[in-house]
């Protein structure tokens, strides 16, 4: 009997695409497929800001898109909310179901639905283009999307005249870079890499933080600062600058506003004063200063760290008008860099299409307090209580400040749920339906970048697993169940990905080779020409004087300030796990046994008053809640902050919590943001 033949293997293939998580790196991929599975995925080496260099997270992508615990068809809740018990449903029952539910309550008021979504995917496509289009035509509840980078966001607009600063690729040629509020080795490698040749070509780097990072370990110099002191630490620069006239009298004179009155402020913060502020040696403090004034050129790479904080807008506000007093910007070399994202001339007009909501204006909530949200009844001020919440590229759950609060609002049983993933998370054990959703190697999708200044295309290099679907399909969809004809939810991914810069950026190029270069001067500033109101880099701000605000940058203590509570004596900060990026990657079995377990680093100094060794499980508390780790004595903690390194998902922790159990939803001066690391906490042995 003869054997019947196998087909061949087909050959492999390698597909051109980019990384979508919330990364300054943005790198560009190149996928190896073969048979409608994902073999490998490595950096494109012909891409100069990617260099073929990829992170130990997103090298591991196949684990993710082909996980056996991927969701693979729509689910519906069988179960109390929170159990994470589900059964399959079709799409068709699922999407007629949905389209009901909220179609009952937009009858009432459309207000009282909310969309809920971040960087899961930082997509412009798969992100906010077919569901911005879904909700305006709603007229659901707008989203303040406010929870990583909202205050530093606002503080470029208001100094710089927007998120603009120094191309990454020079950071290459300066001779003393401040890394401040960063971990670079962790969440900017392609920057790392260029801080390395800089300094094997005999720059200084300096590495400004509370915690003894990977990277602070790496710098010739690291200033471990209390969190939430960086305003004070930066006046304290200015004034030895202006003591020692290690100023550009001729830059600050034709290319800023306000000298005088900042000038008279940053005399004020004497490195005595912003040492006894800062938990620093005077000396560190002048002799950082020194360096910034007489190295050229001299850039700072500022990240988003030290913005979590009450006076987080403030302190960078203060960092971004160092360039300006010391002529940095003069060299391309020299300057500051936060985000580049407002380079990019997106569409986004095009992509969300506002217009769809008419005469309508909806309220606005911020994501970064859904936990009180979610709990508030109706008001004259706060309009309808929320009745429906549709969750995409997020997880509340987990990433939210608060999360006891956060928990208590989603377990309601009066609220509709629907949530978006590729996993089941903690968001998605409340879902009332959990639909399938598509990874980054099943769809087309386009990207800015805030770390570098070129745009990238990813093409899908499988097709979708199971019965999941892209995000913008999704939209699609249920539009079509609600009874919205318009014509924009016809538009394809594609489509879509070729009207994002409305023809700004040459989509030919980008079909050939993954990216495009934005046309960026070397050194944007030199001339000054900063695109604020004035033209010039604004140290008073005439528009926050306007609100009420200080015009100028200054030191605000944090809402709760170490050493003013007794019951809490220890700061802590929440800065990311080395393995994960938020909260993704977090259940890549791979990923998660480098990390190991949720931990806490605590001083020696700080565990020995509390009978603390390594290794033990402790108990972090204060008034909003309590969380379980192990203690990890460690040197990377000054005494008084302690580090709750994070972030995991909640049911994967010890006793079902994570450390946003702890965090607060106040909100910082500029911009509304999170304050994830004013926090104050006591640490027992468990």
């Amino acid at each position: 009997m003869s054997r019947p033949s196998l087909s061949p293997a087909s050959a492999p293939l390698q597909v051109r695409g980019a990384c979508p998580h919330d990364c300054p790196d943005t790198c560009a991929l190149v996928s190896t497929v073969q048979d409608g599975r994902v073999l490998r995925v490595q950096g494109n080496p012909e891409h100069p800001a990617t260099d073929g260099v990829l992170c130990a997270k997103v090298s591991r992508y196949p684990e993710r898109v082909h996980h056996p615990q991927r969701l693979l068809q729509p689910l519906r809740r069988s179960g109390p909310k929170g159990s994470g018990r589900f059964e399959p449903v079709g799409w068709d029952e699922a999407l007629g179901d949905i389209a009901a539910r909220l179609g009952a309550i937009a009858a009432r008021d459309p207000q009282a639905i909310l969309p809920y979504s971040y960087a899961g995917t930082m997509g412009l496509v798969q992100g906010e283009s077919m569901a911005a289009r879904f909700f305006h035509r709603l007229g659901a509840s707008r989203l303040d999307r406010t929870i990583c980078a909202a205050a530093g966001g606002e503080a470029l607009v208001q100094t710089l005249g927007g998120k603009l600063g120094m191309k990454v690729e020079f950071f290459a040629q300066a001779r003393l870079i401040l890394i401040w509020g960063s971990n670079s080795i962790a969440s900017n490698l392609h920057f790392w890499r260029l801080a390395q040749q800089a300094k094997r070509d005999g720059a200084r780097l300096v590495c400004i933080d509370p915690r003894r990072s990977e990277t602070a370990e790496k710098c010739h110099e690291h200033l471990a600062l209390r969190p939430g002191t960086d305003a004070a630490l930066a006046l304290a620069l200015m004034h030895e600058l202006i003591v020692h006239d290690w100023l550009d009298h001729d830059y600050i004179a034709r290319h800023t506003l306000g000298w005088e009155a900042l000038r008279e402020r940053a005399l004020g913060w004497s490195p005595e004063r912003a040492a006894e502020v800062c938990g620093l040696d005077v000396a560190q403090i002048r002799r950082l200063a020194r360096d910034y004034g007489t190295t050229s050129p001299a850039a700072i790479r500022l990240n988003y760290g030290m913005q979590r904080v009450r006076g987080g807008g403030n302190a960078a506000r203060a960092i971004a008008c160092l360039p300006a007093l010391v002529g940095a910007w003069r060299h391309r070399a020299g300057g500051l860099l936060l985000s580049n994202s407002g380079r990019f001339p997106v569409d986004r007009a095009a992509l969300q299409r506002p217009d769809l909501l008419g005469a309508r204006a909806p309220r606005t909530i911020n994501m970064s307090t859904i936990g009180d949200d979610l709990l508030r009844d109706a008001s004259p001020d706060f309009g309808p209580r929320i009745e429906a919440l549709m969750v995409y590229n997020s997880n509340p759950v987990a990433v939210a400040p608060e999360s006891g609060k956060v928990v208590a609002g989603f377990a309601r049983e009066d609220l509709f749920t629907v949530v978006l993933e590729q996993f089941q998370t903690d968001t998605a054990d409340y879902a009332d339906y959990l639909l399938p959703a598509t990874t980054q190697m099943e769809h087309w999708d386009i990207h800015s970048a805030y770390g570098h200044t070129d745009v990238l295309l990813n093409r899908p290099a499988i097709a979708p697993q199971g019965q999941a679907l892209p995000n913008t399909e999704i939209f699609r969809r249920l539009a079509r169940r609600m009874g919205f004809t318009d014509a924009c939810f016809d538009d394809s991914d594609e489509a879509l990905c070729r009207m994002a810069f409305g023809g700004e950026v040459d989509y030919a190029q980008l079909l050939a080779q993954g990216f495009a270069p934005l046309p960026v001067p070397d050194a944007p500033f030199a001339e000054g020409g900063f695109p604020t109101p004035s033209g010039r880099c604004e140290f008073f701000s005439e528009r926050l004087a306007v609100q009420g605000l200080d015009g100028l940058p200054d030191h605000l203590p944090n809402h709760e300030p170490a050493g003013t509570d007794a019951r809490y004596p220890l700061a802590m900060i929440s800065p990311p796990a080395r393995n994960f990026l938020n909260s993704s990657f977090v259940n890549l079995r791979s990923l998660r046994d480098i990390e190991g377990e949720p931990l806490l680093e605590i001083s020696a100094e700080d565990a020995a008053q509390r009978g603390i060794a390594s290794g033990a499980l402790v108990r972090v508390f204060n008034d909003r809640g309590s969380y379980h780790c192990r203690a990890e004595v460690s040197t990377r903690a000054r005494p008084g902050v302690v580090h709750g390194l994070g972030i995991w998902w909640r049911k994967l922790g010890p006793r079902g919590t994570n450390v946003n159990e702890l965090t607060s939803q106040k909100l910082t001066d500029l911009g509304r943001g999170p304050v994830f690391y004013d926090c104050l906490v006591e640490v027992q042995a468990s």
